[in-house]
């Protein structure tokens, strides 16, 4: 209440010179004030019976003056005897409505209401939320309980795998109570990154604290809320594996994290600016020891300690150990199984067991594994494949059709040998070769065909084929039907199949014929 003080005091001068004689225009070339503000505190005090006696107060005077050219004790100004009729619907409007309060103003205008803008947002803060003009300190936290978070802009910098200058941003983490900090550079502001920072900063510290206050990071918080905020599954499950609490702040709300909002400016302006970096390896370096050296041993204009000696002594023997490996990173996801038993995430395929075809599962990537949830436990792990790769387990598949999708030879030439052993040979000859592989579906085939005719039947026409050499399934079904058909036709008995005639004349036969032809000929 400075001011106040200070125009009360020129008020009681004002009156004082008066009372010894001064006239209105020596008194404001002694006290510098307008002539016209000077005849306006003496009109007033006049009203009240100055000059009167030499034994008036001056200073209660001077208050009661100063009261009424503030308007505190006079009339109601203009602008609330219009808009206090209307306090109600004010109230309303930004409350329950949460209109905002340039739509209250045009509302006010369309209802013939004459006031501006300003005056409206004077009225609302004086007389509806007066409470906005006040603030409150927090109390002190303790060493050790809060590090508070923020990502800023540095500025261009060489990135040697782009072959370019790419901009460089900074991650500061804070710890409140000994005002030390850390600083990780960055050219993106994911997740990735964030984590990436963290655990450089607790490597730094020696370990961690027991809250995190971050800014509203896409990648982290999902939902902003009061309340009951909503966080990102990789960002939780990072604050359970290190073992502290996340605290968001509210969005556009700087004064949730008071100490670390202006160390954005601050690192670029002091540490940043100006000064030369081949890449970012160069800036990381650097700045690691300006936090050492210079951020960490200035007095800070808070506290009026040096930082890093109050971590040192104080703070840092008060933080949660650091255990267990670095956080490994991953990636979560939703997809749904497909009718081929597996589904596409980050472009590389994992099979999933029959069962769940046509489910959708949460799939967690981190460096190493791939893992699907179903249902809050997970049902399948696949080893990490590069995007177009892809992991099978042919033990997803149902059992009749493992064999085939694994390409397996032995399994189907094992099947037709416990039909017989003409089938054993029939299927070793139609497997062989380069690429077997292109011969499975017929191998299907014959062994459907035992299933559908019986093994026996199947037995005489794969011998039918082998004696001419028709190592082909299609021509063998054709075989077994017209020998099924003639057995409908002339009634039941078993099939009869004609001996090979391959070989059935004798080779001497064929000379007669040759000689016969020459004598012709002769």
């Amino acid at each position: 209440m400075g001011r106040k003080e200070y125009d009360m005091i020129e008020i009681v001068d004002v009156l004082r010179r008066h009372q010894q004689g001064d006239k209105s225009r020596a008194i404001a070339k002694s006290t510098g004030i307008d002539r016209n503000t000077v005849r306006k505190y003496l009109r007033m005090a006049e009203r009240r019976g100055f000059p009167g006696d030499e034994s008036i107060d001056l200073q209660a005077l001077a208050t009661e003056v100063f009261q009424e050219a503030q308007g505190s004790n006079g009339p109601a100004t203009v602008r609330d005897s219009v808009l206090i009729p209307h306090q109600q619907l004010l109230t309303q409007w930004l409350e329950k409505d949460q209109l905002t309060l340039t739509k209250v103003h045009l509302k006010l205008r369309r209802m013939g209401i004459p006031v501006s803008y300003i005056s409206l947002y004077r009225f609302v803060r004086e007389h509806l939320f007066p409470s906005l003009h006040h603030t409150v300190r927090m109390a002190e936290s303790a060493p050790g309980e809060v590090a508070e978070v923020d990502f800023g802009r540095l500025g261009l910098v060489d990135d040697p795998e782009a072959g370019r200058k790419g901009l460089l941003h900074a991650l500061v983490v804070t710890l409140v109570y000994s005002r030390y900090q850390y600083v990780w550079v960055t050219h993106t502001q994911d997740l990735s990154s964030l984590i990436n920072g963290m655990e450089e900063a607790w490597i730094f510290f020696g370990g961690v604290t027991r809250r995190l206050v971050i800014d509203n990071l896409r990648a982290a918080v999902v939902k902003s809320d009061r309340y009951a905020p909503i966080f990102q599954r990789t960002s939780l499950e990072y604050s359970q594996h290190r073992g502290f609490l996340l605290d968001p702040t509210l969005v556009r709300h700087p004064q949730g994290k008071p100490t670390v909002e202006r160390q954005i400016p601050y690192v670029r302006e002091n540490f940043f600016k100006g000064e030369r970096f081949r890449d970012r390896e160069h800036v990381q370096q650097e700045v690691i020891r300006w936090c050492q050296e210079t951020a960490g041993l200035r007095i800070h204009g808070t506290t009026r300690q040096r930082p890093r000696i109050v971590f040192e002594q104080e703070e840092q023997k008060l933080l949660l150990p650091l255990t267990g490996e670095r956080f490994d990173t991953p990636q979560w996801g939703f997809c749904k199984i497909h009718p081929d038993h597996h589904i596409r995430f980050k472009n590389a395929l994992c099979s999933v067991p029959t069962r769940y075809i046509g489910q959708e599962v949460d799939v967690r990537k981190d460096s190493q594994l791939v893992r699907l949830h179903y249902k809050g436990g997970v049902i399948k792990t696949h080893p990490v494949k590069h995007p177009g790769q892809r992991s099978t387990d042919f033990g997803d598949y149902p059992k009749e059709k493992t064999p085939y999708a694994m390409r397996s030879c032995r399994y189907h030439i094992e099947k037709a040998q416990l039909l017989g052993e003409v089938c054993h040979q029939f299927m070793q000859k139609l497997l062989a070769g380069d690429f077997p592989w292109a011969r499975l579906r017929q191998a299907q085939k014959l062994l459907r065909l035992a299933q559908r005719y019986g093994p026996s039947r199947v037995e005489q026409a794969c011998q039918r084929a082998l004696d001419f050499d028709l190592i082909d399934v299609p021509r063998v079904e054709r075989i077994l039907l017209q020998a099924i058909a003639h057995e409908e036709t002339s009634g039941p008995q078993q099939m009869s199949l004609p001996l090979s005639a391959r070989f059935q004349r004798p080779a001497t036969s064929f000379t007669d014929i040759v000689n016969s032809f020459m004598k012709s000929r002769e």
